[in-house]
């Protein structure tokens, strides 16, 4: 889980400060605001995490791949800048936890949450890593930064202690992969450290275990084909929803909780679409004997079977949402782009109980950015009612002040309130009702002259 994350220099925000990541952690204000860019930064490291050249060291995307396309590594720094940086820490969700051996004692130091920072220099035709740090507290930290030259140097502190170095050691020019990892010269230059690429393993699995729904999802279909693949997610528009719930249909949802057959990824699924009021059945079957299946709706416990096609677009828009809500492993991060796109208002203050159900279910974490007011509002009202503890949502609006994005934590206490509600939130709701008030009053004394 993320725990917190900050960056300098990156598209509209000079720097965000540390921000606080909650199980569930939204991001709200007007469109262009830098709500986008909170999620996107995580959404870059990911891709480059998962890139195959080691010698990349952002890998910004393309329009045919990757999470997000942001073109050139200096096209992205703020204004005139030509550094930026990025700092996320996390839980550790591996067992056993990394282990860090102690210099001159026979013992480790057991690491379950780590820090990671790095700062990236991106000219026209010249991008590298600064430095880049991993650290725990007080305990860990290791620390690369170059000198020029492309020269670079290391430092390894373990309980204030700095490993031995081995004898006769020959001079070595080690170098930083990618953004957040050391090139096999690095891991040379102290004796048993060899931990630091077990570094770079826990940032790759942990971004490894963030998935993404975008906000535009794809149109449903009147078929779907299914050959036996399991995807690891839905897909960025939610074109892989049906194949993760084919292969997943059967798999229990709660690990130790809810022995009961709604414990079932497909049996999970359809008590949300009754819950939400947007069926009364459902149901993916196949079509004869083919890799070939349909997904079957009923409006009401009255209706006829519906093809999904031909329910609306609700239903198809919210599916991919539920679907990787259950289907990714438990201790997951989501990032959610605009979930309530094309969703009735009922809907998306229901979307709420559905993300506070795999938060404290399955200990997913929700990252989202949203315009709903509906959404928010039922977040509210459970935590008023005690369903949510406050301490575990972080909520932040998002502005644009002088040219720049801004960031301010809403105060969420436990009665659901929240206490520095900005101007316009929301829009202006209120100066719209007077606005009609005045033009119907207006309106109805001249008629009342004319008569």
């Amino acid at each position: 889980m993320f725990k917190q994350i900050s960056m300098t220099n990156f598209k509209s925000w000079r720097e965000t400060g540390p921000v606080r990541m909650a199980p569930l952690t939204g991001f709200f204000g007007a469109n262009s605001s830098g709500k986008s860019s909170l999620l996107q930064m995580l959404l870059l490291l990911k891709q480059t995490a998962e890139s195959n050249d080691r010698n990349l060291v952002l890998n910004t995307g393309s329009i045919q791949t990757g999470y997000v396309n942001l073109g050139t590594a200096h096209e992205i720094t703020f204004g005139d800048a030509t550094a930026m940086s990025f700092s996320v820490a996390w839980t550790l969700n591996s067992k056993p936890e990394l282990a860090i051996p102690i210099p001159d004692e026979p013992r480790n130091l057991t690491i379950d949450s780590l820090s990671f920072e790095t700062e990236i220099h991106a000219e026209t035709k010249n991008v590298y890593v600064k430095s880049l740090k991993y650290w725990q507290e007080e305990n860990f930290s290791v620390a690369m930064d170059r000198k020029g030259n492309n020269r670079y140097t290391i430092r390894v502190y373990v309980n204030d202690s700095e490993p031995r170095r081995p004898s006769h050691r020959p001079r070595v020019l080690m170098r930083a992969e990618k953004c957040y990892g050391f090139s096999d010269e690095a891991l040379l230059y102290y004796q048993d450290t060899s931990y630091l690429r077990s570094l770079e393993f826990a940032f790759e699995r942990h971004f490894q275990n963030l998935h993404y729904l975008g906000p535009l999802r794809e149109y449903p279909q009147r078929e779907y084909r299914w050959g036996g693949e399991r995807p690891t997610n839905v897909g960025l528009k939610g074109e892989r929803a049906i194949s993760a719930l084919l292969a997943g249909k059967s798999e229990k949802v709660y690990d130790g909780y809810r022995k009961s057959k709604g414990n079932r990824l497909e049996t999970r699924i359809a008590q949300w679409l009754v819950d939400l009021d947007l069926a009364s059945s459902f149901l993916v079957e196949p079509i004869d004997d083919s890799t070939l299946y349909r997904v079957l709706l009923k409006r009401t416990d009255n209706s006829p079977e519906t093809l999904i096609t031909d329910m609306g677009i609700g239903v198809s828009q919210v599916l991919p949402v539920l679907v990787l809500c259950y289907y990714v492993p438990e201790g997951s991060t989501i990032i959610l782009e605009q979930p309530e796109l094309h969703l009735h208002p009922s809907v998306q203050a229901g979307l709420a109980d559905v993300f506070i159900d795999v938060i404290k279910h399955r200990n997913v974490q929700i990252l989202l950015e949203s315009h709903s007011e509906h959404l928010l509002k039922r977040l509210q009202r459970r935590i008023a009612e005690e369903s949510y503890q406050s301490d575990d949502a972080a909520l932040y609006f998002c502005e644009m002040r002088n040219g720049e994005s801004k960031l301010t934590s809403l105060e969420l206490d436990m009665f659901g309130e929240i206490r520095n509600w900005p101007d316009d939130f929301f829009g202006d709701l209120l100066g719209e009702m007077v606005a009609a008030f005045d033009a119907g009053l207006e309106r109805k004394q001249l008629q009342a002259n004319g008569s």
